[in-house]
């Protein structure tokens, strides 16, 4: 089964919930409301995303001057792309990193940590880079607004759910009856919030796999992405990033946090190991296995 093909699947299981909360809750209109809420709450946050995450890592625009060859290889993965060049800025951190962001590719931003740059080979930077220009070309960010719409829509549903049944629960069992109905509700909007949130995390990583290899065809060297993953992981393991916030570390190419083996379960990233053996297998050196996943 083909990423896009279960991205389209986990967002159709949201939009699942979606509808049994609000079946719950009585009918078309809780849904209705409850996702015009979300969605209100989600649109300013699509249209300057890019501005607001940028602003969390005190990045900055990197002007061609400063950084000719890394210019270079994001015009020359653009254009393999069929994508408009990004803007490229830079992040003041030693941890070495990036990520893109930017609502479509004509938005498109690329930003990389002052860290990588020193630590990478221009192989395995180009690597990169064309990991986040898969982003952009694949339109991640779009998919993850949409999956972030349909998790705040559940969120508002469960929290309506909950303030009905603490309010409305006494009064009902007072009448004769409508406990198990509270039971299910509460139930309901206990355990909405955590799938929700658990389908979120598994289009995260779908997208971070087609991303590998969308980028690793653009540059046409899945190795040179496979090493710089392993490096990457090695040195933020060591120097985790100080900056910005773990809420938003699912943009990165890496986890950039350290964490525990119990966090790890629940990352927005992939197993790195899982990663670079698909990657290996797009260079023809391990069987396919899962990787053709």
């Amino acid at each position: 089964m083909t990423s896009q093909v279960k991205t389209a699947l986990l967002l159709a299981l949201l939009s699942a919930i979606i509808i049994s909360l609000g079946a719950l809750m009585g009918g078309r209109t809780g849904i209705i409301v409850a996702l015009g809420l979300a969605v209100i709450m989600n649109v300013g946050s699509y249209w300057y995303s890019d501005k607001i995450v940028l602003s969390m890592y005190r990045a900055r625009p990197l002007d061609e001057y400063e950084a000719p060859a890394l210019h270079r290889m994001v015009a020359e993965l653009a254009q393999c792309a069929s994508i408009p060049k990004p803007k490229i800025c830079v992040i003041p951190e030693e941890a070495p990193n990036a990520f893109a962001t930017g609502r479509d590719p004509e938005h498109g931003v690329v930003a990389v940590t002052e860290g990588i740059m020193r630590l990478l080979s221009p192989e395995e930077l180009r690597g990169v880079l064309s990991h986040e220009i898969g982003h952009i070309a694949n339109r991640d960010i779009l998919i993850q607004t949409v999956a972030g719409v349909m998790a705040s829509a559940i969120v508002s549903i469960a929290n309506m759910m909950q303030f009905m049944a603490f309010f409305g629960g006494s009064r009902s069992n007072e009448e004769g009856g409508g406990s198990g109905n509270i039971v299910t509700v509460l139930l309901m909007a206990v355990l909405a919030p955590i799938a929700a949130s658990i389908i979120q995390m598994a289009i995260s990583r779908s997208r971070e796999y087609l991303a590998d290899a969308t980028g690793a065809s653009f540059c046409g060297q899945p190795l040179a992405l496979a090493e710089a993953l392993a490096k990457l992981q090695r040195a933020n393991q060591r120097i985790p990033m100080q900056a910005g916030n773990a809420a938003v570390s699912g943009m990165f190419v890496v986890t950039p946090f350290s964490a525990g083996a119990a966090a790890n379960l629940f990352s927005t990233h992939p197993p790195i190991e899982e990663r670079i053996a698909r990657l290996r297998a797009m260079a023809g050196l391990e069987r396919p296995g899962r990787a053709n996943t």
